[in-house]
């Protein structure tokens, strides 16, 4: 994405529709002069990415997003390619209309989409059909469209957002192109950026069209993207006491996997000490292969009240179970009112008897995790990521973390930040209790809770990528401890394979 300098704001529909008309009256100038700029910039990207093309398809809609295509014809012919231009509608509206002439006033022909209509060779694929206007199904005959560019192997750029993917929510409710590039206008939508995105946006690209910075100084973001950060060098007089201690909590019979990685990232993110209330039976093995945890057999409440009094950050649900073991530790746990992290089974019992919470927490659901807690399904959260984070963190008053592609992190007054990072690769066993562990360190360490979540998400998902990079597939989510080290430590890949 551009440096610009709202490269990190992200914005509403409705807020990106307003900026528009913002943008129009300071800059004095109509919706078709923008409609140009915006063709410009598409033109520009074009180039960047295909700079050997020749000839070009441009699908265009009946609104201001087939206007850009229109324009986007207009002048890819002028700088000598060759443009094939296919509509869906014989007719075009407002400022669109005036593109469309402008396109055939130079001798330019249409085709009208149909299934059976034969259409030349390409080099690059336009897809101006929708953009922000689209958010329900498309209709059929849109839907054969979008499928006929997707199953071809011709690259695909999408001018502001690839249709058929909300704009607002990151939700596709039914066919949607899958980009190659995405430029998007003016400002960052917060739906390219989380849910099924991912999977439709491909490269993505700001063209602000020189809006001035009155605009954007007039609208504040309804999210913001995270910036990369690592944790503040360590004063050299520092001891363990200094950085805290985290109890981990859980490991069910069957589930020390679970504590272990907790337990063990929570060290690599620098909590000063770690300690582990569990079954007996994991106990030996904990010691043996991570001696640095503090492994506690744990059979209740009352063997687990001293491990509380010493410990100053709570992570609770890691292989927990919700069984009477799991139950009554939650409970004790709660009950202590302390800093507190609130994963897999702690939340799945948190769904089944509510509380609000007066230390500060972090709740890390996944999709699935947070639907129960909202009592709606797991489609209900997804249709709408921002909307059940924010609800989560307003009923619960706790910092909470959506997972998932493009995690979402609300606090309890609406604030909201997008993680840009992580890939597919993390979609295995441990990632959570991974991430679980992080944030008890980071709040261990005097992070406050909404800090602990960002930096924690942040960190989590760029050891996913740094470890990636042999490959996603197969990826173990221990194989982020030492990028994870590395990163909390502001030592990047590059600075690794200089050193070794």
């Amino acid at each position: 994405m551009s440096a610009h300098p709202h490269h990190h704001d992200l914005y509403t529909v409705e807020q990106v529709r307003a900026m528009e008309r913002d943008a129009l009256k300071a800059l004095n100038i109509s919706g078709y002069d923008l409609m140009r700029r915006a063709a410009s910039a598409a033109l520009n990207s074009l180039r960047r990415h295909w700079p050997q093309a020749r000839r070009v398809r441009i699908y265009c809609g009946p609104g201001n997003n087939g206007g850009d295509g229109f324009l986007l014809g207009v002048l890819a012919r002028e700088a000598g390619l060759q443009v094939e231009l296919v509509v869906l509608s014989a007719v075009a509206h407002g400022d669109a209309a005036l593109a469309r002439s402008a396109w055939e006033a130079g001798g330019g022909r249409v085709q009208l989409w149909e299934p059976e209509c034969e259409l030349q060779e390409t080099d690059v694929q336009v897809d101006a059909l929708y953009g922000i206007g689209l958010n329900r199904a498309p209709e059929p005959s849109l839907a054969s469209l979008i499928e006929h560019i997707n199953i071809s192997e011709v690259p695909v750029l999408a001018l502001d957002v690839p249709s058929g993917l909300n704009a607002d929510s990151g939700h596709c409710p039914g066919a949607a192109i899958r980009a190659d590039v995405t430029v998007t206008f003016i400002a960052g939508k917060r739906g390219l950026h989380t849910g099924r995105s991912a999977d439709l946006v491909g490269v993505l690209e700001l063209a602000t069209l020189a809006v001035p910075d009155s605009v954007h100084a007039g609208v504040r973001p309804d999210a913001q993207l995270l910036a990369a950060e690592a944790l503040p060098p360590r004063a050299r007089y520092a001891n363990k006491g200094n950085n805290g201690h985290v109890l981990v909590i859980g490991g069910e019979h069957g589930m020390a996997g679970a504590v272990r990685l907790a337990g063990e990232s929570a060290l690599r993110a620098g909590a000063g000490l770690v300690s582990v209330a569990t079954r007996i039976g994991h106990v030996t093995a904990l010691n043996a292969r991570r001696p640095e945890l503090m492994a506690h057999e744990v059979d209740g409440p009352q063997t687990l009240e001293p491990l509380l009094e010493r410990a100053s950050v709570l992570a609770l649900g890691p292989g927990l179970g919700q069984a009477a073991w799991g139950h009554a530790l939650w409970l004790t746990a709660l009950d202590a009112n302390k800093p507190l992290v609130l994963d897999a089974d702690g939340l799945n019992l948190l769904a089944r008897e509510t509380r609000t919470f007066t230390a500060p927490t972090v709740l890390t659901p996944h999709p699935g995790e947070a639907a129960r807690l909202l009592g709606v399904t797991t489609k209900d959260v997804e249709r709408d990521r921002f909307a059940a984070v924010r609800e989560l963190a307003r009923r619960y008053k706790a910092v909470v973390v959506l997972k998932g592609s493009g995690s979402l992190i609300a606090d309890p007054d609406g604030r909201l930040d997008v993680c840009p990072w992580g890939n597919p690769g993390m979609a295995s066993g441990g990632m959570g209790d991974l991430l679980t562990g992080i944030v008890a360190a980071l709040l261990a360490q005097g992070c406050s809770p909404w800090r602990a979540a960002c930096l924690g998400v942040g960190l989590h998902a760029r050891a996913g990528d740094f470890a990636a990079q042999q490959g996603e597939r197969g990826l173990l989510a221990s194989d982020l401890l030492e990028p994870l080290r590395l990163l909390g430590n502001g030592i990047s890949s590059d600075q690794r394979g200089h050193d070794g």
